[in-house]
Formats: C-alpha cells, sequence, structure tokens
C-alpha cells in the first residue's frame, strides 16, 4: 500500500513539473520507470500461479469444453488486422502464444511504462479500421463504446496538462499472441493508459481476464470531448445495491468507513498475488439480493461479445453461493467508494481514486478519477489454466 501511494504522490508530482519544468521531470520520471520496470520484472519472474487466496489454488475450474459460441468472427478479424501489418510492424507486434508479453501491461501513463506492440497513432487509416473491427468482432457494442470514450479521456487528460504528449487518444498498442486459428491456442491485447484488454481463445473458449477500465475524468466538461462520461453505472448502481443491504449486512461488507486514496488490489503486476475473500457472503443475501449481485457484476462481464459474456455469467452463477461482496467507504449519495465482487471465478474491483491527471483537485479519492479491474482467479487470468490443459493433451496426441 505504502508503494502505491508513494506512486501516485510522484506521479502529482511529476505533472506539475510536466507544466513549471520539464527539465526537473525527467529525472523524476527516470525513477520511477526504474520503479515500474523492477515490479514488472518481480511479476515476471514469480512462479504464476494467478490471483488465490490464502487457502491456495482451486483446481479444476476450468474444463476445456464446447461452448457453442464461435470464435470464427474474430479470428476472421485477427488475421486481417495482422495481414495489413508491414514486415516491421509485425516483428514487434505477433508474439508466441506462451510469451510472457501478456502480462506486460500497465494502466499507467505512456511516461511511466513502455508499451510493446504497434499504436493506433502508428497505423494507417485501414489499418486502425482493421484494429477496431478486431475489437468490435471481440466485445459488445456497449465494451467498444467503453474503450473508445476511455482514449476520449486521455486527450482530455492532454488539453488539461499544456498538451502533454505523455496522454494521447491514440497510444493504445496492439499484439497478437499466437496465431488466430479454431483449433489453437491464441489471443490479443491492447495496452494504454487506463485501458488493458487481455483476450484469449482457444476453440469456441474466452477469457477477457485481466481487464483493466479506468478513466480521469469521469466527466468532460471541456475541449474536443467536452461531455463524454464513463463509468456512471458500474458507480451507481454498485451503490444503490449496498444502499439496499440491511444495516446489518452493510456493517458485514463494509472493510472499513475510511476511503483511502487508492484501495484496488489486482491492479498490474499482481498476477501471482493473494487476495481472501472478505466482507458479506452470498450466504447471508436473500435470492433477490444475489441477484441484484449479479446484476453488478454483468456490467463488467457484458463488456464482452454478447454470446461469450453469457457463458462467463453462467460460471459466475455456478459459485453464487461461494461469492462475496466487500464495500469501503460511506453509503451517502456523495460517498465516494470501493468495492469488490469475489468468487473462485471472478474478481471484479471498484475505485474512486485521488486525482492525478488533473491539476488542483486535491488529494483525496474523487468520483472524478475511477479504476476497476475483472481477473479470473485461480490460474485462468490470460487463459493459461485453458492453455496449459491445452498443451498437454497436445503432446499426449503426439
Amino acid at each position: 500500500m505504502k508503494k502505491t501511494v508513494s506512486l501516485i504522490i510522484i506521479s502529482m508530482f511529476v505533472i506539475l513539473c510536466g507544466q513549471t519544468n520539464k527539465a526537473i521531470a525527467q529525472p523524476v520520471y527516470g525513477a520511477l520507470n526504474d520503479r515500474f520496470r523492477k515490479s514488472e520484472n518481480d511479476n515476471l519472474n514469480k512462479p504464476y500461479q494467478g490471483i488465490v487466496t490464502s487457502k491456495g489454488i482451486e483446481k479444476g475450474l476450468f474444463p476445456i469444453k464446447s461452448t457453442g459460441v464461435t470464435t470464427e468472427p474474430i479470428k476472421k478479424a485477427g488475421e486481417i488486422f495482422l495481414k495489413s501489418l508491414n514486415k516491421e510492424q509485425l516483428a514487434k507486434t505477433q508474439f508466441d502464444i506462451q510469451n510472457n508479453e501478456w502480462q506486460k501491461w500497465a494502466n499507467v501513463d505512456n511516461g511511466l511504462y513502455r508499451r510493446q506492440g504497434v499504436s493506433i497513432k502508428e497505423m494507417t487509416k485501414e489499418q486502425r479500421k482493421f484494429a477496431f473491427q478486431l475489437m468490435q468482432r471481440a466485445l459488445s457494442a456497449k465494451g467498444l463504446q467503453l474503450s473508445k470514450d476511455i482514449m476520449k479521456t486521455d486527450q482530455t487528460l492532454r488539453e488539461l496538462n499544456n498538451d502533454n504528449p505523455i496522454y494521447d487518444e491514440e497510444l493504445y498498442f496492439f499484439t497478437i499472441m499466437g496465431k488466430p486459428s479454431m483449433t489453437k491456442a491464441w489471443g490479443w491485447q491492447i495496452d494504454g493508459h487506463h485501458l488493458v484488454i487481455n483476450y484469449f481463445i482457444l476453440g469456441d473458449q474466452v477469457v477477457m481476464t485481466p481487464t483493466f477500465m479506468g478513466g480521469e475524468p469521469i466527466i468532460t466538461t471541456s475541449g474536443k470531448y467536452k461531455g463524454n462520461v464513463i463509468f456512471q453505472d458500474e458507480q451507481n448502481i454498485g451503490l444503490k445495491f449496498m444502499q439496499s443491504l440491511s444495516a446489518e449486512q452493510q456493517k458485514g461488507a463494509t472493510l472499513s468507513l475510511d476511503k483511502g486514496r487508492n484501495n484496488i488490489a489486482a491492479e498490474a503486476f499482481s498476477d501471482s498475488k493473494t487476495v481472501d475473500f472478505q466482507g458479506l457472503s452470498t450466504a447471508q443475501m436473500t435470492v433477490e439480493q444475489k441477484g441484484k449481485l449479479l446484476d453488478l457484476a454483468k456490467q463488467y462481464i457484458s463488456n464482452m461479445e454478447n454470446g461469450h459474456a453469457k457463458v462467463k455469467m453462467e460460471d459466475i452463477k455456478k459459485h453464487l453461493d461461494n461469492t462475496w461482496f466487500a464495500w469501503i467507504g460511506k453509503t451517502d449519495k456523495d460517498a465516494v467508494f470501493y468495492y469488490r465482487i469475489h468468487s473462485p471465478v471472478v474478481l471484479i474491483e471498484f475505485d474512486h481514486q485521488a486525482p492525478i491527471g488533473i491539476p488542483g483537485q486535491g488529494r483525496e479519492a474523487t468520483k472524478n478519477h475511477i479504476h476497476t479491474i475483472v481477473r479470473t482467479p485461480n490460474g485462468n487470468d490470460y487463459g493459461k489454466d485453458l492453455l496449459k490443459q491445452h498443451l498437454e493433451q497436445s503432446h499426449n496426441h503426439q
């Protein structure tokens, strides 16, 4: 927690420096880059196990099976995108399916983290069309629009920070892992400030985690994208659910009334982290409350293509009796807060964060800076558990 807070404080200092004296900012950015590289290396050098509780990994949760929802449109879009790239672009965009490029992502700005792949900025008009076509086939209309709206917030941050190039609506980088296929494992990743999607495909099975989505500002009041608004449902439905619980249930769900500057547990470089079940168990909820909790989870899962989202929601429902809801903060209409939905097959976090990119907003958590993360616990982020089984089966059939 101390490390996260210190990074935010330094980031705020860097932004102020960027507005006044870029010569001062440079060494600070260098130090931060070193810290991010160390965090990334520490994460990559750990034996991968995924998000687990202190009881350890729960096995057998993710069998290879047919879902009946085709992935062919995604495969075709992936092939068209790859074919559009020139030799130089392709060399830095396509990786082996087992490459640790999957785990090389961070939700910070482009001044703090160097990304792999080809960015929207580098693409031709036709390549951009094909990149967004890949997203369109893999995401729902809602998920695609939210992704585009998140990119818009980076343009707004650029405007609010004297045209600082670390913010840019086109600095979102695409990579492809493996080769688009209907039988072999492959996938794609988009990585940029406040938007990271990891999308693994095996046959007709899809794993769309880790998915980080965030933004600042949440409500844009000036500039090119004035009127752009994101995460209102995730915020308001989450608060409404908490308010609908009885006083005793709210007490059980609440980890702390004091909302910190940030409380999110499983952001970047957290691929093998222990996060225990906390808060209020669904065993203490009514049938109606369980339904409302599923509706809240659906706000996040529904960013996937509709058919694949239904498959994931069915998986979440199977484990509904071992699902937990946790809360940090108050519950009045103006409250800033954090909440978590956690089961053996899904971890969803929502967090109001302290301002970083917008000057003069104070230091306390605000509704105008939000981070969210969706993960698949017990070893199946990036489809790693499915991939392991697939490779073992392929080896046995040789």
